[in-house]
């Protein structure tokens, strides 16, 4: 441990004179303040700032308040959030608003637990949840925090349990006034000074107590995920009169369950009577799609199927099935 680190100030000094401008951050005591917490925190699970903050923007405008969003169907709360994916988070953060307003007039509790017990909520946004709503000492570790302290204080050995070593030396860490913003700060600075890849050493304020910078190593990353190689085929029913899709929500994909796509199977041989029509590739999650698509006109569809239109879909369709919209276009 560096006796001579103290790392709260030194990140909260960094971070008062380098944070971003982000549409969440708004003043501790302002009204929004858990609204606009607990709506980021949701959508930036698994999801960059910048791909965020656009679908922030649109979603407050349309939604403007806890309350607002804990009597809004899901429906909407679905189309606000159209292509942002990981749509289990939508209905979490409206399960969640549901109980906060039923349960907790509104407010956010002020202990761990009861905090966890949120749907969609678990280590990570409760301790940042607990934080940024509370002022109370919580390290929420991601990622970035993950890299920063085991750079710092380990010099990007393997095998090294960060979380494990943050518990048993928590105290060493808090910033006693400003835990919000030391928790905030910790994020801020591993996402813009101590990144996964080019790590800027040169302008880094701990880079003298630092033993990945001592070790003269340039670059480590501690978040890179496996990325699985997978096969589909996706075959479609087409109404070539009306330029409609065939759609279920009967569908064993379990990233996309219950969500309107067409026919699709995994590593299946092309069935008889289809026309094959393009290959593509789609990720999601950490699941690489191979994909071939197949289509046939027909005016009968299976059954729990139903007809939806291609150029104008005004319900929520995933992000997925509107690619297969844009692939048959030029069908018609």
């Amino acid at each position: 441990m560096h006796n001579k680190l103290n790392l709260s100030k030194k990140i909260i000094t960094w971070y008062d004179n380098n944070r971003r401008s982000l549409p969440w951050r708004v003043p501790f005591r302002s009204p929004k303040k858990l609204y606009y917490r607990l709506l980021s925190e949701f959508m930036l699970q698994q999801t960059q700032v910048k791909t965020v903050i656009p679908y922030f923007n649109k979603f407050r405008k349309k939604i403007n308040n806890l309350d607002q969003l804990s009597s809004t169907n899901e429906k909407k709360i679905l189309k606000l959030w159209e292509g942002l994916g990981y749509y289990r988070r939508a209905k979490n953060l409206l399960l969640t608003s549901k109980i906060l307003v039923k349960t907790h007039k509104g407010k956010l509790p002020n202990n761990i637990e009861e905090i966890r017990k949120l749907p969609g909520v678990g280590e990570y946004t409760s301790n940042i949840l607990l934080a940024l709503v509370h002022n109370k000492p919580a390290i929420a570790i991601d990622g970035n925090v993950k890299r920063v302290f085991h750079r710092l204080y380990f010099g990007g050995k393997k095998n090294i349990n960060i979380i494990d070593f943050l518990k048993k030396n928590k105290e060493k860490f808090y910033a006693e006034k400003r835990n919000s913003d030391f928790a905030e700060a910790l994020m801020e600075f591993g996402a813009l000074i101590c990144s996964a890849k080019n790590p800027k050493c040169s302008i880094c304020k701990l880079k003298n107590f630092c033993k990945f910078y001592k070790n003269g190593k340039n670059s480590i990353s501690l978040t890179s995920r496996v990325v699985r190689e997978k096969k589909f085929n996706v075959y479609c029913y087409l109404d070539r009169k009306d330029k409609r899709m065939a759609l279920t929500n009967r569908n064993k994909l379990g990233f996309l369950k219950n969500f309107y796509l067409p026919s699709v199977r995994q590593a299946a041989k092309k069935s008889k009577n289809w026309n094959y029509l393009c290959s593509y590739k789609n990720t999601i999650s950490n699941i690489k799609m191979n994909i071939k698509l197949y289509y046939k006109f027909s005016s009968k569809i299976p059954q729990n199927f139903g007809w939806y239109s291609i150029s104008q879909n005004k319900e929520f369709i995933p992000t997925f099935t509107k690619k297969v919209f844009n692939k048959v276009l030029d069908l018609y």
